[in-house]
Parts: structure tokens; C-alpha cells; sequence
């Protein structure tokens, strides 16, 4: 096991996982959060925690994710390359690790335009494949990104994110190969409401 959380072993066992998404609030209501997370308490194997989703400002995926683990709940901290430069994702990695969370999804982020915020500088210092070889190095090699050895690594259960319905339709496929090779355990997809299409999509994967 690499991070011994629940999402992990389910996947591990060959049954099918189910995770529900959380958004936190604008605002620092911690409650809203434990009454958001009782409500998925029998619906899911972990809960995804969104940051900064469309590029509004909320509670930190991070506050939240601690704010779950402490209703034994099992979070999934969404991490953007958007916000942070490669010093702060390996210093809130550390942090969210040393507070108990398990599993980490790599996004890139959506563009600030489209939040509340829109002149705010986005940073993209690594893209979403580095940022997953950063987190594998980090718990694997326990080293940072620089070589700097860790005094203790953080045990993490690395996700990663494609979206089977975008165009172009190959380039996803090339993207999602890319993400895996540079170490994630396991991807997510949006929803599926074209199955046919889904499908499809699987089955050039497959044939990779």
C-alpha cells in the first residue's frame, strides 16, 4: 500500500470505488463543511475537495480535508498548478500529509478569468505532469523536487484527472498516457453521460 487510505484499498480490492465531490464555502463555516460531508458519510468511498474551483476564492481544499478526516471521513485534496509556485506544493503537500490526509488529485486548474478574481496572476511554475513526478518523488524517493532528502516522506495516493469528451479527442489519450508514466495511481474522468462516447475513448486507451 503507498498510502493505506480507503480509496486505495477499494481500488486495490477490483470493486468499484464511488467518490462524491465538495465544494467548500466562501467563507470559513466549518460547520457547512461537516454538514456538507455527513450528508455523503453512506453515499461514497472518499470525497473529493475542490480548490478554488472556476477560480473563486473558498475555504483551502486542505482545511477541509482536515475538517473531514476528523468525521472519519476520507478526503481527496484537489491540488491546481494555478495557485503556487513548486515551493508552496511541496511545503502544503508536507502539511496535508502531517495532518492525516491520504489522497491528492493533480489538476491544472481553470483559468482565473473565469473566477472572481479574474486580474489575479496565475503562476504555473510546474505543469500537472510535473507536479505528479513532484509528489511520486516526495514519497518514493523521499527526496524533494531539488534532491533535498526528507526526514520523513508523505504517504500519498496520487490521482490525476482527463477529460474523455474534449477535443481534441487524441490528444487526451497522449495526455492521460503522460500522466500515468509520470506516476499517478489513479485517474479520474467528469462524469459520463455519453456512454458511447466513453466508450470509445476507452477503448483507444486500451489500445495504447
Amino acid at each position: 500500500m503507498k498510502a493505506g487510505s480507503n480509496l486505495e484499498k477499494v481500488l486495490q480490492s477490483g470493486q468499484f470505488a464511488v467518490t462524491a465531490e465538495l465544494g467548500p464555502p466562501k467563507g470559513s463555516d466549518a460547520e457547512m463543511v461537516k454538514k456538507k460531508g455527513n450528508l455523503l458519510r453512506h453515499c461514497a468511498d472518499a470525497i473529493n475537495i475542490t480548490d478554488n474551483q472556476t477560480a473563486i476564492a473558498r475555504m483551502s481544499s486542505i482545511a477541509c480535508g482536515v475538517i473531514l478526516t476528523q468525521l472519519n471521513l476520507e478526503p481527496v485534496i484537489q491540488m491546481v498548478c494555478r495557485d503556487r509556485n513548486r515551493l508552496a506544493i511541496q511545503s502544503d503537500i508536507l502539511g496535508a500529509a502531517a495532518l492525516g490526509i491520504k489522497n491528492v488529485l493533480c489538476l491544472s486548474g481553470d483559468h482565473q478569468k473565469f473566477g472572481n478574481h479574474p486580474q489575479a496572476k496565475n503562476v504555473y511554475d510546474i505543469d500537472v505532469i510535473h507536479l505528479i513526478q513532484t509528489l511520486k518523488k516526495m514519497r518514493d524517493e523521499k527526496k524533494l523536487l531539488e534532491g533535498d532528502e526528507l526526514t520523513i516522506e508523505p504517504r500519498l495516493y496520487i490521482g490525476a484527472v482527463e477529460n474523455p469528451y474534449a477535443d481534441p479527442y487524441e490528444f487526451r489519450v497522449i495526455r492521460l498516457a503522460k500522466k500515468i508514466k509520470a506516476g499517478c495511481d489513479f485517474v479520474q474522468t467528469q462524469g459520463v453521460f455519453d456512454v458511447k462516447k466513453f466508450k470509445d475513448w476507452m477503448r483507444v486507451i486500451t489500445d495504447q
